[in-house]
């Protein structure tokens, strides 16, 4: 289906000019002086979006390879580690951090609710003797979005290291990683800012940096190590060959990203009418609050089969969305509204898919899903 249109929550869709960009005739990254210059432009762009000065590094790999990454050049064996547990991402740092050799130590929070920050203060007053603390922006899954600024301010105070996955987050809400304190935060291509899947970025700040140099034992792996990064320019050495097209597609994107004034306005504009459809609706939202700017999950009522649904989208209406993932696979379903999908012609043509099928399976809503939506977008 050329006409089918991707409102998952990642990958998105693709702009014209992300497209063109991946075209451009190739270089040699390891011999051409001119491509660390552009590689370094490159992550400045990336330090404009995130507002920091840190180090910023562009790594070939899907999100994922910055989990690890971070994981294994911080984690000797026996390091403490805290895992904030809201959601299947945030779950599933402990299992890096485990396979580093590192002694975990996880608080759970309400799958539904964004991580009470009163809550995590009293328990790091009784318990603070980490090294970092792992946590998720925005719990795709789950339509959840943490308040990372709060939470590192929390951290913070205790001296304790932060970690955090803001792949689904970076370039659809505001952050402010020098403001804030962060000390790695991670992001991917194929979310907010909409370029194809391959390559993920991270910026580590000084007090990172020295947990990485002070370690008394080596990283434990290569392609997952850091300080092969540290420097990188002025030695104009790579540790390995760039992805240097998907690289072009990233830059294309930030520019585009950075041109547009109003992308945070968008996106919240955006998630509003989108949750407002679904409230006014019989149908209901996963989460009590925290909702995410960039992806909203709704429960699947009892009566109809995500496959069903699914395939009913995608051959009869041509949209695609999506399930979840873990244990809420058969009972949510989540509508990306981030990057290149984050239109209003575009959501309005996906809620008029949903809702059609819904009725075509035998769903009764009691209100027009697009309608709503768009008479909250005026």
């Amino acid at each position: 289906m050329s006409d089918l249109l991707i409102m998952t929550p990642g990958p998105t869709e693709v702009s014209e000019e992300v497209r063109r960009a991946m075209s451009q005739k190739i270089t040699n990254p390891d011999l051409d002086p001119d491509f660390f210059d552009f590689y370094l432009d490159v992550s400045s762009k990336l330090q404009q979006v995130i507002k920091t000065k840190n180090d910023v590094i562009i790594m070939s790999g899907e999100g994922i390879l910055g989990l690890e990454s971070a994981c294994a050049s911080l984690i000797e064996p026996g390091d403490k580690v805290l895992v904030l547990d809201n959601g299947i991402f945030g779950r599933g740092f402990a299992d890096f951090a485990d396979l580093y050799g590192a002694e975990v130590t996880k608080w759970e929070f309400p799958y539904n609710k964004e991580i009470d920050t009163n809550e995590l203060a009293e328990k790091l007053a009784a318990e603070n003797d980490f090294k970092f603390a792992t946590f998720v922006h925005c719990e795709t899954p789950t339509g959840i979005i943490n308040n990372i600024g709060e939470i590192t301010k929390l951290l913070n105070e205790h001296n304790i290291l932060s970690v955090v996955d803001s792949v689904s987050a970076i370039g659809g809400v505001p952050i402010e990683v020098d403001e804030w304190g962060i000390d790695i935060i991670l992001g991917g291509s194929q979310k907010c800012l909409s370029v194809p899947p391959g390559l993920t970025f991270m910026s580590v700040s000084d007090a990172a940096w020295d947990a990485v140099n002070n370690r008394e034992t080596p990283v434990r792996g290569y392609y997952t190590n850091l300080q092969l990064w540290q420097n990188w320019y002025e030695e104009k050495y790579f540790p390995y060959t760039q992805a240097i097209s998907d690289i072009y597609a990233l830059n294309a994107a930030l520019d585009k990203w950075l041109e547009d004034k109003e992308i945070f306005v968008r996106h919240n504009k955006i998630a509003e009418a989108v949750r407002k459809a679904i409230t006014e609706s019989n149908l209901n939202l996963f989460a009590e609050n925290g909702h995410s700017d960039t992806v909203t999950a709704i429960e699947i009522p009892d009566s109809i089969n995500y496959q069903e649904l699914n395939q009913l989208m995608t051959e009869s209406h041509n949209v695609m969305i999506a399930a979840s993932l873990g244990e809420f696979e058969d009972k949510l379903i989540r509508i990306g509204h981030m990057g290149e999908n984050c239109y209003e012609e575009k959501l309005y043509r996906t809620l008029k898919a949903f809702d059609h099928s819904l009725r075509e399976l035998g769903f009764n809503l009691n209100v027009e899903l697009h309608k709503v939506f768009i008479n909250k977008m005026d």
